[in-house]
């Protein structure tokens, strides 16, 4: 047979570092598929019989040697209906872990995957993905971890078993290593495992193992044996003890294994291991004094942290500056539009310092807009001047640790001058660490600018916790032990080094380096370690020797032969993906070629590749190509911002797991109506005169209004269509006293008799303690109530001299659930959902669009598969999501007819 049947791994750029391991869920879908052609296939094929699909087998088998592991996911299902069902295939993976394998076992053969450049492998997909559908996505699932999504169809009667594998180096944090596995099977499963196999060489210190589903009674069966340098974990529940209860089907099976352990560390010259002509140094030395630092905490006050951020910021530095030691000096810097300190110059951080310091923090609020290029450069300048004037310990390390949640928009605006700016100020002499709070802060920025000063950046998810993270981060900075850190090994004897400079070493942590042998022979491979260190320079030597773990280890199969030159090719990609952000021009273009040249030759799934796996056709036709898609951090961000899911790279693409609805009316007026619980769409249009106001939002139990009026072209485009958009909308929450007139110009803001306004021209903040309102300039409106819904107005920008269009907004509804039962309008009818039936698939007067009928409300309609744009994360193009669209303006999709939510004023009822 011809054909191919195509699975696209797209991995981005990987982000915060975390330690944890993969988990899964497997799931069948029932809900309509999305996509044109293949959509028509998937319909056909979808089974009505009732019966379930059986998963019979989940196991997380996780084997770690000397830190770098490798997990293997492996499950496997029955489809016991008479006709072919939808599968999806679902994990949880660290954000610090390349996918390395990932095949699929159907009817007995096996299709395994394959790591290609990312343009070829897009190339292929997109001339298969002309008949199909895309099915799959990896994106953000939380703090630690991102989510793999794939599905397959499987015939009648027959099973399928997904196995996927990655590989990562643990880092130490906080003196220990952690190994997650989040377990969320969704029901029981009849052979259900957990096993991890950990070995190292320096010996086990300690190890612990739980979960936070696991009561006492399941506790008995997290077995772990632990002998000088190996350990064993396993859970392995049998059917009975998943269930919540005796003969129900509810699992226990819900939440997060953990396994947390740290090594012996004896030889302060570290451990050296060397295998196959590949050594890894894993460098922590013991006991050593903590060397004094020099700190300038740089806090955001600006109008956008108003409220718990702010608060819990305040929260967080009383206990920092609690922990300074008597030895360490301090400063405080404080930021808007404007720059304050608490002092001119850094300060001993004696008793006295650090409660008048607390006091100061206690007094800060919330004020203006955000200017971080001087805020950091005063930052600078107090630890030089404490520098030059010997105010500070001549041996000491110095850092400034920024915190802020938003865009700089104040001052020096330009992202690469900012980053030009500190780079040139601090010039090697100290270390950047950055704070980002929230979903609008930009991220990747903070990032960039970190790691080009030798720090990191680390985001800080809103929540309670908030004040946790902060504090959490500062531990594992406040105790630098060694400065200035220089591993040596033999230039005649290695190559290919990772970093082997680091500016500090902190307490709990650890510096692994990694490299490449050009001689076997070992008989001086001499080590040397130099840094400086409390009171006097640290200087230790020591002598490699190889290990034989064939011998050391004979009955173990696994990937010891060549763990040494995975983990150094993993360590190198991730230097070199990098540079790529942090270097020059040249850098850049080296480091590139170079990461996707070892990428491709150790089959790691970076930014750079993607994993094809092909299948054959069959019977009935080709399958429906998928597509996998793991989000770079800028994605990521932008998705935050408007919803926890992931937008869609691809034109078609569509994700599976969407879970809060976002429905919007954009365009000519195009409305969108998301369903996340039955994964597809439903879209119509409005077609009316210019000038007419149309209700699309009103809950009267919430007092929340919202109307818009349309606007037409400048004139009639030459086919003699005239378009209509909304130019104007009104927003209303009587509750609380707010009412909003939002134009193409500006947006005026009355509460409680007094009026403001904003102009797109700008970015600007309005906070008070009903509403908070937030304009990106000439782009996008946040506008957040008060415990209720948020709403986000998009600007259309036209070119000035279009002969025809003119400037124009788009409407979307966030956090829509928060809204009462009753709520209604033409968009607001749909908040909490309508349940429809799609059958009878046939082709339309447009190839690509068939038709089909819809079971509505009592009704049989025919609709069309197409298009609508969505403008969340792309105001100027717009991405293409795919729905049903009900023609004749709604008619039969919304209650009555179009003409009943006709509003006589803005911010009128009737």
């Amino acid at each position: 047979m011809s054909g191919l049947w195509t699975v696209l791994l797209f991995l981005g750029c990987v982000c915060l570092p975390a330690l944890s391991h993969g988990a899964l869920v497997i799931s069948r879908d029932a809900s309509t598929p999305q996509g044109s052609d293949g959509a028509t296939r998937l319909l056909k094929k979808r089974s009505t019989d009732n019966a379930e699909l059986e998963v019979y087998s989940v196991k997380v088998d996780c084997k770690v040697a000397s830190r770098f592991a490798h997990t293997v996911i492996t499950s496997s299902a029955l489809n016991k209906a008479k006709s072919s069902q939808e599968v999806f295939f679902e994990v949880d993976l660290p954000k610090t872990a390349f996918i390395t394998n990932f095949s699929m076992e159907i009817e007995g053969q096996t299709y395994t995957g394959e790591v290609k450049e990312k343009e070829k492998a897009k190339k292929q997909y997109q001339k298969a993905v002309s008949t199909g559908q895309t099915a799959g996505l990896v994106k953000a699932s939380g703090r630690k971890m991102e989510k793999f999504t794939v599905s397959v169809n499987i015939a009648a009667n027959s099973n399928v078993t997904f196995i996927l594998t990655h590989e990562e180096l643990l880092q130490r944090k906080l003196g220990q290593y952690e190994i997650m596995t989040r377990v969320k099977p969704k029901q029981l499963v009849q052979h259900f495992e957990i096993v991890a196999d950990i070995y190292e060489p320096q010996g086990i210190a300690f190890l612990e193992a739980y979960g936070t589903f696991i009561s006492n009674e399941l506790l008995p069966l997290v077995e772990k044996t632990v002998t000088d340098k190996k350990a064993h974990i396993s859970f392995c529940p049998t059917l009975d003890q998943q269930r919540k209860c005796p003969g129900c089907d509810g699992t226990l099976i819900d939440g997060d294994f953990f396994i947390k352990y740290d090594v012996n560390r004896a030889e302060i010259i570290g451990d050296i291991q060397i295998v196959n002509g590949y050594f890894v140094h894993f460098f922590a030395p013991p006991d050593l004094p903590r060397v004094p630092k020099n700190v300038v905490f740089v806090i955001d006050r600006s109008g956008s942290m108003s409220g718990i951020k702010l608060e819990q910021t305040k929260q967080a530095m009383l206990t920092i500056l609690n922990d300074l030691a008597e030895d360490d000096y301090f400063g405080i810097v404080l930021f808007d539009s404007s720059i304050s300190t608490w002092k001119e110059s850094l300060t001993k951080a004696t008793k006295e310092n650090v409660s008048e310091a607390q006091k100061f923090i206690q007094r800060i609020i919330d004020y203006g807009t955000t200017n971080i290029n001087d805020a950091v450069m005063k930052a600078v300048d107090m630890i030089m001047k404490g520098k030059r004037d010997k105010n500070v310990p001549e041996r000491s390390v110095s850092m400034v640790i920024l915190m802020t949640d938003g865009m700089p928009n104040s001052g020096e605006s330009s992202v690469p001058q900012i980053q030009e700016n500190v780079l040139l100020a601090m010039g090697g002499n100290m270390t950047l660490f950055c704070l980002g709070f929230g979903d609008d802060v930009d991220y990747s920025f903070l990032d960039v600018m970190s790691r080009q000063n030798k720090g990191l950046a680390r985001r800080i998810y809103e929540g309670s916790d908030a004040t946790v993270q902060l504090q959490g981060f500062y531990e594992e900075v406040a105790s630098p032990l060694l400065s200035e850190v220089d591993l040596r090994y033999p230039d005649n004897l290695v190559n290919s080094l990772t970093t082997s400079h680091y500016k500090q070493l902190f307490n709990g942590s650890e510096i692994v380096v990694a490299g490449r042998l050009t001689d076997y022979s070992l008989d001086n491979f001499l080590v040397e370690v130099f840094a400086q260190g409390f009171e006097e320079d640290f200087i230790v030597k020591g002598q490699a020797s190889a290990q034989e773990w064939d011998i050391l280890y004979p009955e173990q199969e696994y990937i010891f032969g060549d763990y040494t030159e995975r983990l150094w090719a993993y360590l190198t990609i991730q230097e070199l993906l990098s540079k790529r952000e942090t270097g020059n021009a040249e850098e850049k273009g080296n480091a590139t070629a170079q990461a996707l040249e070892m990428s491709l030759q150790y089959s790691f799934v970076t930014p750079l590749t993607s994993m094809v796996v092909t299948k054959p056709e069959t019977d009935e036709g080709p399958e429906g190509p998928l597509i996998a898609d793991k989000l770079t951090e800028d994605e990521r961000q932008k998705a935050q911002r408007f919803g926890n899911y992931g937008p869609q790279l691809m034109s078609n693409a569509w994700t599976h797991s969407r879970t809060s609805p976002i429905n919007f009316v954009d365009g000519d007026p195009h409305f969108m109506i998301e369903l996340p619980e039955q994964e597809d769409a439903l879209c119509f249009n409005i077609d009316d005169k210019p000038g007419t106001i149309f209700n699309l939002v009103r809950d009267q139990l919430a007092g929340i209004l919202v109307n818009g009026q349309t606007i037409g072209d400048k004139k009639g485009a030459p086919d003699g269509k005239v378009n209509t958009y909304f130019g104007r909308f009104g927003i209303v929450h009587q509750g609380l006293g707010v009412r909003l007139e939002v134009t193409t110009h500006d947006i005026t803001v009355s509460q409680d008799g007094k009026q403001a306004k904003l102009f797109w021209s700008d970015t600007a903040s309005l906070k008070g303690a009903n509403m908070d309102l937030q304009v990106t300039k000439d782009s996008s409106l946040t506008v957040t109530l008060r415990d209720s819904v948020r709403f986000v107005v998009i600007l259309h920008k036209v070119w000035k001299q279009h002969p025809y269009h003119q400037d124009y907004l788009g409407f979307y509804t966030l956090d829509s659930h928060l809204l009462s039962p009753s709520v209604h309008g033409l968009l607001g009818q749909f908040y909490h959902g309508v349940q429809f039936e799609v059958r009878d698939m046939r082709p339309g007067e447009v190839p690509e669009k068939p038709d089909a009928t819809m079971l509505v409300k009592g009704q049989e309609l025919t609709v069309t598969r197409g298009w609508q744009r969505d403008f969340r994360w792309d105001v100027k193009n717009g991405e293409n999501i795919p729905c049903w669209f009900i023609h004749s303006n709604g008619n039969g999709l919304i209650d009555g007819n179009h003409t009943d939510y006709i509003m006589s004023g803005l911010f009128m009822t009737v």
